[in-house]
């Protein structure tokens, strides 16, 4: 068959551009496995982020009768400051890790409704240049500082290919709200080595969440890069470790104790095991920080009983409470303070650890 033309000959160029009309630039990112060699994962850091792994699948699946928390700040834009909290929270673990697993946030890459600051990974630098190979290295070495504290670490994987360049220093992730109903993130989890939590959706929405956890514990083929940075194609086993998020909704919050039961029945019902954390921020909250410690404590009321389906909490906290604007003067940011969402200051934060753990002593009893 031969294809004739409708339009006239003088409408027709053979030089019109079909392909990267809206790119504007491509650089090639070093590949997962030249990064992870020029900053290296020693080897008592591999035993150490292995045995926190395990020491979670045990708390949110198995027999530990301790609890998870995950503090810390929303996200990490000053690696100083960030450091200067995980030295804080790693001091206070003598007091309280015998009833608390204490794991601190992490948190390299944001999403965002609109548009706004999208993380360190993504803009390291803070003035929107992207020098997103910069951000890696710098995600990589901080990772890696917090480890040397003897303090387990947290993220939420956004970008499907972040975790080549990150995972192995990962001791337990997320999946936001945004993205729970992502099949691509659903098959990133399917392949993950450490536990991780699905959030509901952002309109309070349980359903794809609980789909998530089942899609995520079985084998999947997708596309994928290598350690190599090649593009591959990518099947794993299944993450059997994964479990829901409460985060609240538009329909409002959804960390009561009612809340919780029918969360943890819905669960059982899908044959998953009733394994329910909380986030004490976002809409449980209403981004409102001394709002989320009414959360926090609600939670560890539910959680003094030993047979409660709440295996643990979130809570955003920093050095200095609330949030701040990002300038385009980095001089005139307050150091400790987040520039993405409100978080605890670190005293209140403190307080609320110990206080837990003294109110958590029924569940051991």
């Amino acid at each position: 068959m031969v294809f004739v033309s409708t339009l006239s000959s003088t409408t027709l160029s053979p030089f019109r551009q079909v392909s990267d009309i809206n790119v504007i630039d491509s650089a090639v990112l070093p590949a997962p496995e030249y990064l992870c060699r020029e900053i290296q994962r020693p080897e008592p850091i591999e035993n150490f982020v292995a045995d926190s792994r395990e020491r979670l699948q045990r708390i949110i699946f198995g027999d530990d009768r301790r609890v998870l928390f995950v503090v810390g700040p929303c996200s990490i834009h000053d690696t100083e400051a960030g450091l200067a909290y995980a030295k804080k929270l790693r001091a206070l673990l003598p007091k309280i890790e015998d009833r608390i697993e204490v794991v601190m946030r992490v948190y390299f890459e944001k999403p965002r409704t609109t548009v706004g600051w999208k993380g360190l990974i993504m803009d390291p630098h803070l003035d929107g240049s992207g020098d997103i190979s910069e951000g890696l290295k710098r995600a990589r070495r901080f990772l890696l500082d917090v480890l040397e504290l003897g303090l387990p670490t947290s993220t939420e994987l956004l970008d499907p290919i972040t975790p080549q360049y990150i995972a192995d220093l990962i001791s337990w992730s997320a999946v936001g709200a945004r993205t729970t109903e992502s099949q691509t993130h659903r098959q990133m989890a399917s392949g993950l080595s450490m536990p991780l939590g699905f959030k509901n959706a952002t309109s309070g929405d349980l359903k794809v969440a609980i789909n998530a956890i089942q899609a995520a514990s079985k084998s999947q083929t997708f596309l994928g890069i290598s350690h190599q940075g090649m593009a591959s194609v990518v099947t794993t086993r299944g993450n059997p470790y994964c479990h829901i998020i409460l985060r609240g909704g538009q329909s409002g919050p959804n960390y009561s104790e009612s809340h919780v039961q029918a969360t943890a029945d819905a669960l059982g019902k899908a044959g998953l095991v009733r394994a329910v954390m909380v986030d004490c921020s976002h809409d449980n909250s209403g981004k409102d920080p001394r709002r989320s410690l009414d959360v926090f404590h609600e939670v560890v009321r539910q959680m003094q009983r030993p047979d409660s389906p709440v295996i643990g909490l979130m809570l955003e906290s920093n050095l200095v409470g609330g949030s701040q604007n990002l300038t385009a003067n980095k001089a005139d940011l307050v150091y400790g303070q987040s520039i993405t969402d409100p978080c605890l200051d670190w005293e209140a934060t403190e307080e609320a650890l110990l206080a837990a753990h003294a109110a958590l002593a029924p569940r051991f009893a």
